[in-house]
């Protein structure tokens, strides 16, 4: 009997969870196979762009570390520069501390697992009454993982039957950085921590050079919107109040026209 109600569980789960992870796909196919097909025509065996993919699971660290393979080893710069990239989780990961209370064995695994793209559909999805909580994000969690890793894997293996020309294949990198950015920019009214961002890399590239503002801009980006987080926090906290206040007038006031009606 309780292993009916454990697989209706996952079930149920899964028909609600995957529509969500259906437009990640598309993203994650996309990326993944251009990243091992990158890794292929740099000279690596399709092993390289699987297991990464697998243990790393952090896109843009993971194209930065094609480049980081093909120079000399400098395991510091390296250690900094994957910590950085990836040190927007430290915040993901604080914001799901309450969410992923009492989630059992599944919790280690939405730890190792999160993305940003699963970080934004666990958090913000409307998750039906009638569906366990733990089983849907435990499910965007590991299709999310899935796509990336069979996409990665696949481009490895086929990227040597790829007959055109694969010069600045790389700039997908710099590509998804942009669309990143502005889909941010889009989506937030607030555009603080943009123009930060991109004020601190112009101050770090007029200091450092070309090649060595990355990192100084990172940490620089790091340490001011930690020491700005408290006011941004309580201006995030305003507007969210405003919007509920906007969508509630709203609501009464289309709930008083249909009683008129």
């Amino acid at each position: 009997m309780k292993e009916k109600q454990n697989t209706s569980k996952w079930g149920a789960s899964l028909r609600a969870a995957f529509p969500y992870t259906i437009p990640i796909f598309a993203g994650y196919w996309f990326l993944g196979l251009t990243y091992g097909i990158l890794m292929n025509v740099s000279g690596f065996s399709f092993v390289w762009p699987m297991v990464m993919a697998a243990v790393i699971y952090s896109g843009s660290v993971e194209f930065v570390a094609v480049k980081v393979l093909l120079s000399s080893f400098h395991p510091l710069q390296a250690f900094v520069m994957a910590f950085m990239i990836g040190a927007r989780h430290l915040f993901y990961g604080i914001t799901m501390l309450d969410r992923f209370k009492h989630k059992g064995w599944k919790k280690p695994l939405l730890i190792y697992f999160m993305s940003d793209e699963t970080f934004s559909v666990n958090y913000t999805a409307k998750i039906p009454k009638d569906v366990d909580e733990g089983w849907f994000m435990l499910w965007i969690t590991l299709l999310d993982f899935l796509y990336w890793l069979t996409g990665a894997t696949l481009g490895g293996i086929f990227g040597n039957l790829i007959t055109f020309s694969t010069k600045g294949l790389d700039f997908v990198m710099t590509a998804m950085f942009v669309v990143i950015f502005v889909e941010q920019w889009l989506k937030d009214s607030s555009h603080v921590s943009a123009i930060l961002g991109i004020v601190l890399s112009v101050i770090s590239l007029l200091l450092f050079g070309s090649d060595h503002f990355v990192i100084p801009a990172m940490m620089l980006m790091l340490l001011v919107l930690l020491t700005l987080r408290p006011r941004l926090a309580k201006a995030a906290d305003k507007e969210s109040d405003v919007m509920s206040d906007h969508r509630d007038s709203k609501t009464h006031l289309s709930e008083r026209k249909e009683d008129q009606a």
